[in-house]
């Protein structure tokens, strides 16, 4: 596979504008133009799957069926052992309609504020698809896992989501507190696209 010829232009499946950059900073050192999915007014589509890959690819094959061109989508999320697991695939909306990242953290604090430390271990999950086009039958599918564990209060001001509250054992810090390239070798997503990386290059 030519990856320069044939996939310098990929369309990503995400209005998450902190997705989007953290994404383009992860492939700055790499011959591909990534555009979000704005650029062709793809609609956003109903994210039914009951798992992270099931909606990336709901998310990949809709955005190559608009834009005419290969697809990468991701469905990421935090997983928290007290929870069971929650929030998810539901983390973006973990509260409920109109869910925002304070709403999202205030919720999951409150679940937690009775839970000692040594049991508020947690990890991002990121689940990665990439299709050629909208019919591809063999996606590229890659994961990335992080593992840390939930703070009792926000630190930090950088990264989007949950990162003020996922602490980050072998940097001692918030993943909010990490300089955005350190957290993108460390990260759920950079190590998902590492992944995808290395397989679109073979």
């Amino acid at each position: 596979m030519n990856f320069k010829q044939d996939q310098s232009r990929i369309v990503l499946a995400s209005g998450n504008a902190g997705k989007v950059k953290e994404i383009n900073q992860l492939l700055s050192n790499h011959q591909i133009q990534v555009l979000p999915q704005s650029d062709f007014n793809v609609p956003d589509i109903e994210e039914t799957g009951l798992t992270f890959v099931e909606n990336a690819i709901l998310k990949a094959r809709n955005a190559a069926q608009h834009s005419g061109l290969p697809a990468i989508a991701d469905d990421s999320g935090l997983e928290v052992d007290a929870l069971n697991g929650a929030p998810g695939i539901y983390s973006a909306r973990f509260s409920g309609s109109g869910a925002t990242d304070q709403t999202n953290n205030d919720k999951l604090l409150d679940l937690l504020k009775d839970v000692p430390e040594a049991e508020r271990g947690a990890r991002f999950q990121c689940l990665l698809v990439y299709l050629r086009h909208p019919t591809d039958p063999t996606p590229l599918i890659c994961q990335g896992t992080w593992e840390g564990r939930i703070l009792f209060q926000p630190q930090g001001e950088n990264g989007f989501g949950y990162d003020p509250l996922f602490f980050v054992p072998d940097h001692y810090c918030s993943s909010a507190e990490l300089r955005p390239e350190v957290k993108n070798q460390l990260s759920h997503r950079g190590r998902a696209l590492r992944e995808l990386l290395s397989k679109l290059s073979d």
